[in-house]
């Protein structure tokens, strides 16, 4: 499926939001507009932000702590088994990953897992393998890690990971753990944000890892190069709120790392709210343009639309998929 024309802000606006929170506050770095005025490969740019970007790290519960700043939010339980983490980052971050993961302990590096292929997950998955880690992933991922993969609008083409990267555990549907006293289930949605993402589920702890399938507080991007579907984002949607209570700590994809089931609840009222309202300007015939000068996200840009896929660029990703 062809990708959207976009407006070249928003179509790079994407790619830099794949650093997170921590791209925008770096000092001393080149903001979003600058960049783009550099004229330098996007992926580029992200990974030179990433390689000087400070890691946060927020403690959660059950020896469970989250790790912001490179690439996707990264989920990391410690214990006698070795650490897990959920999501890899981007590979140059490996010096501020390295000392914020020794900051949690001693433990060795043993177990990996990527939620989806995107670069922003899995760059790291090379170092991580080094260092110890067993990779796992759903099937569809290891797929195309293994291969070159082309993001129209990223206007890159991924090459394929070294064979030590790719993913050598890899499940079809749902697969379950244990790992330092914790009870891990990993639940395959079907298409959604890519064809292969997974949720992580800390059974004990209460935490949910949601991957991309969630952006909290901001418009996500749905890879429809890779089978990524606005309904399948929905039914991902219901799938995590059914396995959320009051009491769940819920880490998003991007976007502010801990989150709750309200806000969640938000996401996805906000994603079927946007899609019918697109939907009903397609079925009158409205243009993608038309569609877009309709206003149809208008309700939810103070909320959602402050980052940088704009409420332009998200209804033309929901125009595509509806």
């Amino acid at each position: 499926m062809a990708s959207p024309e976009l407006p070249s802000l928003s179509r790079r606006g994407f790619c830099l939001c794949c650093v997170g929170g921590a791209f925008a506050a770096t000092t001393g770095w080149l903001t979003p507009r600058q960049a783009f005025a550099e004229a330098r490969g996007l992926v580029s740019v992200i990974k030179d932000s990433a390689a000087i970007s400070p890691i946060a790290t927020y403690k959660l519960r059950n020896n469970i702590s989250v790790l912001e700043g490179s690439g996707g939010n990264i989920a990391v339980l410690t214990g006698p088994d070795g650490k897990l983490l959920v999501d890899a980052g981007i590979g140059v971050s490996r010096p501020q990953l390295s000392k914020a993961l020794a900051a949690l302990g001693g433990e060795p590096i043993t177990h990996l897992i990527n939620t989806h292929w995107h670069f922003d997950h899995a760059d790291g998955n090379e170092w991580l393998h080094a260092a110890g880690a067993k990779i796992l992933a759903h099937e569809n991922t290891r797929k195309h890690l293994s291969v070159v993969q082309r993001v129209e609008d990223w206007d890159y083409n991924f090459l394929a990971l070294p064979a030590s990267a790719v993913p050598a555990q890899v499940f079809a549907r749902d697969h379950h753990l244990k790992l330092n006293g914790a009870s891990i289930a990993t639940k395959y949605y079907g298409p959604a944000h890519t064809d292969g993402d997974i949720s992580v589920m800390f059974a004990e702890a209460n935490i949910l890892h949601a991957g991309d399938t969630y952006w909290n507080g901001i418009y996500p991007f749905i890879d429809y190069s890779t089978g990524g579907s606005i309904d399948g984002m929905i039914a991902a949607s219901d799938a995590n709120l059914a396995m959320a209570n009051n009491d769940t700590i819920v880490i998003p994809g991007h976007g502010k790392p801990v989150s709750n089931k309200a806000e969640l609840q938000e996401f996805r009222d906000m994603l079927v709210a946007i899609r019918d309202n697109v939907g009903n300007l397609k079925k009158q015939g409205r243009t993608r343009d038309e569609a877009v000068a309709a206003k149809p996200t208008a309700a939810f840009d103070a909320r959602f639309g402050q980052f940088l896929v704009d409420p332009g660029f998200f209804t033309r990703i929901v125009y595509q998929g509806v």
